[in-house]
């Protein structure tokens, strides 16, 4: 098989209903199979599977292990070229798949891609969750070409050409399998949020470009396991943007130093270097934290509170690779902390809608 479709469903009956049929149709004819991965729901998305789409493969997993834990079970199951991660909240356009297919095929450097996300609600703005493909701060805080913080623009064809990004959404990803799998797939201790941009950051890490195919074009509801005012969420993203930091800074300072072999004392360097901004993070998710308890939002206060010691409690020694790391080319990094930035955008950027 050339390409595996796979959706990891958990409680999502109602989207299954609506969406898996043109996801199937647009599938017809192509060296492609969707395969629906369940993470022991129990809202009938079993039931609706095994009546309305019986020919459809179908991974039942025991219990709910998040989007890591279940795409990382899921996809030790299924053998395909590509693998295509995309969420059971998602509307493809008929000749979506194509593209990205053609794309991996033509650039064998490519560890992954995605598509232009647009807003399911607004066809013509992008969507928070991957827009037009994803940047980094210095700080560690995403965003995307059409989405910055909690604003999106419309889609005029300003970001209609193919280019390397830091990071596409696990909304929809397609990923080369040799690359899935030697990089140890998602990872586990994130359970959801943010595992998409780890697994990105340690492609380009590798050696491996990432990029956005903006021919291809979906579009996403979100917010369909967790809504945006969720603390949960928001503790998710805080914890996990602590652990990416971890798991990636100092093979990046390490892989920005040209020459080889690293000294014991270059690497003592990044090491302090990615300490020292980890650092710098937690304080400004304690100044956030601040702001939510001035401002009554006691939930998400307790959040970044419950972020912060979670992190502490899974933090692991993420040194040992930064003697085997090689240079690398990391795109999609903005040198500045993007937060200032984006409270000062005017023009044709549109508040979200929060759902």
């Amino acid at each position: 098989m050339k390409t595996a479709v796979v959706i990891l469903n958990w409680n999502t009956e109602d989207f299954l209903a609506k969406f898996l049929p043109g996801l199937l149709a647009s599938t017809e004819g192509m060296d492609a199979e969707v395969i629906v991965a369940d993470n022991a729901s129990t809202d009938g998305s079993r039931t609706l599977l095994a009546t309305r789409f019986p020919s459809v493969r179908t991974l039942l997993l025991d219990r709910n292990y998040g989007f890591t834990g279940g795409y990382n079970r899921a996809l030790a199951q299924v053998e395909a070229e590509y693998y295509v991660l995309i969420n059971s909240d998602i509307e493809v356009s008929p000749d979506w798949l194509g593209p990205l297919v053609e794309w991996m095929d033509s650039h064998p450097d490519c560890g992954a891609c995605g598509p232009k996300l647009h807003s399911w609600y607004e066809r013509d703005l992008f969507e928070y969750a991957g827009a037009a493909g994803g940047m980094i701060d210095r700080f560690g805080y995403p965003f995307c070409r059409g989405r910055i913080l909690g604003k999106v623009q419309r889609d005029t064809g300003q970001y209609d050409k193919p280019v390397d990004v830091f990071w596409v959404t696990g909304a929809c990803l397609m990923v080369r399998s040799s690359v899935w799998k030697a990089l140890g797939g998602l990872d586990d201790r994130f359970f959801a949020h943010m595992e998409e941009i780890d697994l990105c950051w340690r492609m380009q890490l590798a050696g491996w470009r990432v990029s956005v195919v903006p021919s291809s074009l979906v579009w996403h509801i979100g917010g369909g396991t967790l809504p945006a005012s969720s603390p949960r969420k928001l503790q998710l993203n805080y914890r996990n943007n602590l652990l990416m930091l971890e798991n990636n800074l100092a093979r990046t300072f390490a892989a920005d130093i040209p020459e080889r072999p690293l000294t014991d004392k270059q690497l003592q360097q990044c090491e302090r270097l990615a300490q020292r901004r980890i650092r710098q993070r937690m304080v400004l998710d304690g100044a956030a934290a601040g702001v939510y308890l001035l401002t009554g939002y006691w939930s998400a206060f307790r959040a970044v509170l419950r972020a912060h010691r979670e992190y502490r409690q899974l933090s692991v020694d993420a040194s040992a690779a930064l003697r085997e790391q090689a240079p690398a080319a990391i795109r999609g990094r903005y040198k500045g902390w993007i937060v200032p930035y984006a409270l000062l955008l005017r023009g044709n950027w549109v508040k979200i809608k929060k759902k």
